[in-house]
């Protein structure tokens, strides 16, 4: 693999190609035995915190295989099955304001991803779809990339990929201020953990295979967020949104609850587990097959 290329392609730093070598070559070579010995498309989850680096390891992933195997991969976001803003709009109105914010279980179109997961596996022509974040909707479907053959990898990365719905009871106790001063009935809470119990997990039980980023902490999140938009105020990019330290604090809280459920209950159900640091550097990592 030219790793110099992937450096340069997605601007990362050197010490990227270290750490590609010492855990990511390795869990390449066992989905591309997974995969060999299942002789059919399968489906590799990758989960992770905001600013774990999912996207960036599922391109490592996809570059990894396509150029020491010759494996075709697809890369799907669970971020790009956002429904319109139009849509959450009328979630909004009918079962709760915060549901206009997308993120949550209950804010995705899981139909959509599981006609397009099923596609790509039967060899059919299929149309990915993009979300535009700037303008918070899909892009027009004539501009989403087409894939005509079936591959042999597809990534499907996501906040919550591969996490189960809570049980009922811890559902009751508001978790942050966002929840108590903004869902104190508990409806958003609800609706989402039931729409995560329902069609997510018909979803994410077509994975093969499950990868986590695992971070120490929720605290992680906030400070990693932060850092990501002082790095974009910083270098003055024209059009581009900043948030505040305040605005973000209230905007993770929206996944506070999930993001915390699943650092306690999602690694005993991943086949290779990375465990972060503070900094954002693996410092191990657990592998089951």
């Amino acid at each position: 693999m030219d790793i110099e290329r992937f450096l340069a392609t997605h601007r990362l730093p050197q010490s990227y190609a270290v750490t590609a070598q010492k855990w990511f070559n390795p869990l390449c070579e066992r989905i591309n035995s997974h995969q060999s010995s299942a002789k059919v498309p399968i489906l590799v989850g990758i989960n992770g915190s905001q600013g774990s680096g999912k996207s960036t390891l599922s391109h490592y992933i996809e570059a990894y295989l396509a150029e020491t195997f010759s494996k075709k991969v697809v890369c799907l976001s669970i971020d790009d099955f956002y429904f319109s803003r139009a849509h959450r709009q009328a979630l909004s109105e009918t079962v709760h304001p915060l549901f206009v914010t997308r993120g949550v279980p209950g804010t995705h179109d899981t139909a959509l991803a599981l006609s397009v997961i099923s596609g790509l596996k039967s060899d059919q022509p299929v149309t990915i779809p993009r979300f535009n974040k700037a303008t918070d909707n899909p892009f027009p479907s004539n501009e989403w990339p087409q894939v005509t053959s079936a591959p042999d990898v597809i990534i499907f990365e996501g906040w919550c990929v591969g996490v189960t719905a809570q049980d009922d009871e811890l559902l009751e106790s508001p978790i942050n201020t966002l929840e108590a001063n903004e869902d104190s009935e508990g409806i958003w809470r609800k609706y989402s953990n039931s729409a995560l119990a329902d069609a997510y997990q018909t979803l994410f039980s077509q994975l093969d295979y499950k990868i986590m980023l695992k971070a120490p902490s929720f605290d992680c999140v906030y400070r990693w967020r932060c850092e990501q938009e002082h790095k974009l105020a910083e270098s003055g990019a024209e059009g581009t949104h900043i948030m505040s330290d305040e605005a973000i604090l209230r905007f993770i809280q929206h996944y506070q609850r999930l993001t915390e459920h699943a650092l306690q209950t999602l690694p005993d159900q991943c086949n290779t587990v990375f465990k972060l640091d503070h900094q954002r550097i693996i410092s191990s990592e657990e592998v089951r097959e």
